[in-house]
């Protein structure tokens, strides 16, 4: 995968992608990150790219020109255009799988109040939030979309099946409890059933766990479940 990010500040990235699995996915071939700094296409001698916005109001805002350039600079057929925006739709793990089969990613990183609504309406493919709050610039969305998409590229992550065994892979729910070293910890135990080898139940206590704090701290997520599923309850779907 071909992954352009456009922004303002292209130093911001030189830490956070030259670490860990990212570091490694960049030498295995699996994954190119390439930098394109916007005011490189500013016909402004300063290499200005902002203005106020038409109709007034605090802030200034990215000139359609030399945003459309640099999009246009690295498009081809195959690319797909996200504007790091929080007005998105909220990024999550399906949506992640999903841009990781694609073969050119374009991240657009929004600065200011914004990027001109033409160059939005034009060029780009979609717009995705990371939360309902807003940052200064889309440069951190960017890191948080690469570092979560890149896990589902075949290799980035050293098992095959770890990847579908994490958070929101498991029917949308949080992943179960996980323990290790020693079985007393200061007086706390691994439970029984992870030391019994009985896999089965090791699967359904993972899963009641599961369920457990995921209707504990996001209810909504298994009420949406249940909903689609339109079945059994979860604690009583997936016997033993």
């Amino acid at each position: 995968m071909i992954i352009d990010i456009l922004s303002l500040f292209p130093d911001y990235f030189k830490g956070p992608f030259d670490v860990s699995m990212v570091k490694r996915a960049k030498e295995a071939g699996l994954i190119d990150i390439r930098q394109i700094d916007i005011r490189d296409f500013s016909a402004n001698k300063h290499r200005r790219v902002d203005e106020r916005p038409y109709g007034g109001g605090p802030g200034m805002v990215l000139c359609p020109e030399p945003v459309a350039k640099a999009i246009r600079s690295v498009k081809t057929e195959r690319s797909h255009v996200v504007y790091l925006s929080p007005q998105g739709p909220v990024l999550n793990a399906k949506k992640c799988e999903e841009l990781s089969k694609k073969e050119h990613l374009i991240l657009l990183c929004g600065h200011y109040e914004g990027i001109d609504e033409r160059v939005i309406a034009r060029e780009v493919d979609e717009e995705i939030s990371i939360g309902d709050y807003v940052l200064t610039s889309g440069c951190a969305p960017a890191i948080v979309l690469v570092d979560a998409v890149i896990r589902f590229i075949p290799g980035v992550i050293g098992h095959p099946d770890a990847v579908q065994e994490d958070s929101f892979q498991n029917e949308g729910l949080f992943d179960g409890p996980h323990f290790t070293g020693e079985v007393d910890f200061e007086g706390a135990l691994v439970p029984q059933v992870l030391r019994e080898g009985n896999h089965a139940k090791i699967r359904q206590y993972r899963l009641e766990e599961a369920i457990k704090k995921t209707r504990r701290v996001r209810p909504e997520l298994v009420e949406k479940i249940e909903k689609e599923k339109q079945r059994e309850p979860l604690t009583n779907h997936r016997g033993s």
